[in-house]
């Protein structure tokens, strides 16, 4: 018997989901409770067994449809190759949860794997979200989940970049939230703190306290449709409410100095700070 949440889910933006990321970490758990809650699924990732056999499971534990596109999404053509590949199916939400981060002074991090970054954290939910944006506003309903960052809430020395591409997908699912309520599309961005999910060791981070990717897909998927911004998990609140009075370049050097112990490079004070 399903829960009231999940029949609300499936009822709302069912009867397909599109769940990228969806190999490991927080897009593999997002996708594992919407078959609880009944969703047909669509699952994306670089790596073709682990999507294979997930969907395996899936279809064998909840009686859903699955269908898996390894596909990298910092190629150019994945979000065509996307489009295509589910013109067919009546999809009625969108879980863009593929990303990964860098760490480090900036001018010592790599070219290739910045522009990756970019391609995968920007490039790629611009070009998803304005796929499915115009499908979900044909059929007058659906759901957008972005998946942003604590850190995207102000500059963050150490991982400057990361940070700014985090503080695009806030800023555009902020946006999009207002702009798209009138034709129907639920949009939110959940920006979770720390979460043990495979991203710190890419990064190049090491994580004390963190949230589990489960907190974090529950928390999201909860939230959905109740709000524009989520900050799921207790750990996240206390980070966020913790640095929000105070003056936006203190929170910049207090990141820094967090970014600092996690990756091991010291962040060097200026002379004279200045507020900016």
């Amino acid at each position: 018997m399903p829960t009231r949440e999940q029949a609300r889910l499936r009822t709302r933006y069912g009867p397909w989901a599109v769940v990228t990321g969806a190999s490991s970490g927080i897009g593999r758990e997002t996708a594992v409770l919407l078959a609880e809650a009944g969703l047909n699924l669509v699952l994306v990732a670089r790596t073709r067994a682990l999507l294979d056999q997930l969907g395996q499971e899936l279809t064998a534990r909840h009686a859903v449809e699955v269908r898996v596109l390894s596909l990298d999404l910092a190629a150019g053509a994945a979000v065509g190759e996307l489009a295509t590949a589910t013109a067919d199916l009546d999809v009625g939400l969108l879980v863009a949860a593929a990303g990964f981060g860098t760490s480090g002074p900036f001018l010592d991090t790599l070219d290739a794997a910045e522009e990756e970054m970019l391609a995968v954290n920007c490039r790629a939910v611009l070009g998803l979200t304005r796929v499915f944006g115009r499908r979900f506003a044909a059929r007058g309903r659906g759901g957008v989940v972005l998946f942003a960052s604590i850190v995207g809430f102000q500059g963050v020395p150490n991982a400057a970049h990361y940070a700014a591409t985090k503080a695009y997908v806030q800023s555009l699912g902020e946006a999009l939230a207002v702009e798209w309520k009138p034709l129907g599309i639920d949009v939110l961005t959940s920006a979770p703190g720390p979460t043990r999910s495979g991203f710190g060791d890419r990064a190049g981070m090491t994580m004390g306290a963190a949230l589990t990717p489960q907190e974090v897909a529950r928390g999201t998927l909860r939230a959905l449709g109740r709000r524009a911004t989520t900050l799921p998990g207790l750990l996240t609140k206390v980070l966020t409410w913790s640095l929000a009075t105070a003056p936006r370049w203190l929170r910049v050097r207090i990141m820094g100095g967090i970014m600092s112990g996690m990756t091991g490079k010291r962040v060097k004070p200026p002379r004279t700070p200045v507020p900016g």
